[in-house]
């Protein structure tokens, strides 16, 4: 006789409160280093790079000095919004003819659902690495906005870095899913099953660790020879000839030229508050259309009801049209990741997202560094011809989606969220909750939300009202139903930090991400 067994989790992370500034990031560890930046008189851009810096070698599967992302920051003082874009770039030798059509349909989701490429070359190996912006970026914002010298930002991230990667239930998770595709890769391979098997949980509890390559010897050479290093100095000849010995087209040239540029930011009017995102080649523009189109066609109330799902799957439906026929650089119109929201004291706020792309990003760690580098290239187009095609030394159409929100009555938020192709809709969803319906970063971070990214299908939250369920499905042709879940995660993983005009700041996580973590300067 068979029997069938329900697990009910109810889990919930309650929002924190401070006035001396918060840090919000998917790993505790990385908060705390935030958090102690803050305390030291840091302001809210150290603690985001020292986290961001951090989460590199706590969190290696999701980002890390060999990919890049965008910052967005709010500079109290001068009340005015900057972008740092430090993407991921194309080689200068990349070549279509490298990524060749395979019959078999189409290619990983994570990758827009472009057509599938012979070998998934693009998804992982050697010529899935795009040209890593990462430290050429932060290093720009530090020098642009910050107030701590890089050896003090960086130093934390140094000492986690030679401590290795602390082992629990959910990085051991993490490595074991993966470790069919990592087992290619000789490097990848020696440092993540040393013995032939993935790493297990210590059931003692003691600390439980493994180190991560050359990754410690490289972020103190960062830390002593500066962030140039990576792209000018011994450093850079090292990844270049790593990579070049895996079969990358890039080379020492992609490093040295590579630029990290300071820009405005697009920005929209919504309702009552002003909203600033990324610009062409991110999903910034595509958060304008929606909020655009739901601005016009949402009427709200207390709480989001069935109308107001059906208004956001709608303008979501119709950005991602949009968006992947015209969006690239190609055209110049106006996966895993991770992001952080920190505010300081002083009332400046940074939303930073950051990403290695897929999870381990091409799956190949360098041997001379220990540097686990991107695979960005999934990222393009691999049919010839379109505005975010491959071509050489061209930025490819990203996920990341980092917003500031200025509201009228002075309150600035931040949010952002990791989830590649669901990140958009997430944060798109959130900045409605947070200015259509005035939730609180507990509320907002934890309200059901629905999924639509670049299909038909509308995925949506199983623990929404199953009144607005049920609408949900006699309006559209295809939809699911998904848990709030931790492995497999159907929905991005969102963070929000709020700061009100009298200097109370809260902050929250979305409860899925088991390491997620808002610490308080306090």
């Amino acid at each position: 006789m068979q029997s069938s067994v329900t697990e009910h989790w109810k889990i919930s992370k309650p929002a924190v409160h401070s006035i001396n500034g918060l840090v919000a990031s998917q790993h505790h560890l990385a908060s705390d280093v935030g958090a102690t930046v803050l305390k030291s008189g840091g302001n809210a851009v150290d603690a985001a790079i020292a986290t961001g810096l951090t989460l590199g070698t706590v969190e290696p599967w999701m980002s890390g000095p060999g990919g890049g992302g965008y910052m967005t920051i709010y500079l109290a003082k001068e009340k005015t919004v900057k972008i740092v874009e430090f993407g991921m770039r194309a080689p200068f030798d990349a070549v279509p003819e490298d990524y060749p059509l395979s019959p078999e349909g189409t290619g990983s989701s994570d990758s827009f659902n472009w057509p599938k490429v012979v070998g998934d070359v693009n998804i992982h190996g050697p010529l899935s690495v795009a040209v890593p912006g990462y430290i050429k970026g932060i290093s720009l914002a530090l020098a642009s906005f910050g107030t701590m010298d890089w050896k003090d930002v960086i130093e934390p991230a140094c000492q986690h870095a030679e401590w290795g990667l602390p082992i629990d239930w959910y990085s051991a998770s993490k490595i074991n899913n993966f470790m069919r595709g990592l087992s290619v890769y000789e490097e990848t391979r020696k440092t993540y099953f040393s013995d032939g098997f993935p790493p297990v949980l210590d059931l003692e509890g003691g600390i439980n660790s493994i180190p991560l390559g050359r990754l410690g010897e490289t972020y103190r050479r960062l830390q002593t020879e500066g962030p140039e290093s990576y792209y000018q100095g011994e450093l850079g000849e090292q990844i270049a000839n790593d990579l070049k010995e895996a079969g990358s087209r890039i080379s020492l040239r992609d490093l040295n030229e590579y630029e990290a540029f300071i820009v405005e930011p697009l920005n929209t009017r919504y309702r009552d508050a002003d909203i600033y995102v990324a610009g062409n080649l991110t999903a910034g523009p595509s958060i304008v259309q929606a909020l655009n189109e739901l601005g016009s066609s949402l009427t709200t109330g207390r709480q989001p009801d069935s109308e107001t799902y059906k208004a956001y799957a709608h303008a979501l439906l119709s950005a991602y049209d949009f968006r992947l026929e015209n969006l690239g650089e190609g055209l110049q119109t106006p996966t895993n990741t991770t992001h952080i929201c920190v505010s300081d004291k002083e009332g400046n706020v940074v939303s930073l997202t950051q990403t290695i792309m897929s999870g381990f990003g091409s799956r190949i760690m360098l041997p001379q560094t220990g540097i686990l580098m991107n695979n960005g290239m999934m990222w393009f187009d691999p049919r010839p011809g379109g505005a975010n095609s491959v071509v050489g030394g061209r930025h490819p159409l990203s996920n990341m989606c980092p917003v500031i929100g200025i509201k009228d009555n002075g309150a600035v938020f931040a949010t952002g969220a990791c989830g590649g192709r669901k990140i958009f809709p997430a944060v798109f969803q959130l900045v409605s909750f947070l200015v259509d319906f005035a939730m609180d970063v507990t509320s907002a971070a934890h309200q059901p939300r629905l999924d639509v990214s670049g299909t038909d299908l509308v995925t949506i939250m199983n623990n929404m009202d199953k009144d607005i369920i049920a609408e949900l499905e006699k309006e559209f042709r295809q939809t699911r139903l998904r848990p709030n879940g931790v492995s497999p995660n159907f929905f991005a993983l969102p963070q929000i930090v709020e700061r009100q005009s009298s200097g109370e700041t809260s902050g929250a996580c979305f409860i899925p991400s088991p390491h997620a973590k808002v610490s308080a300067a306090d």
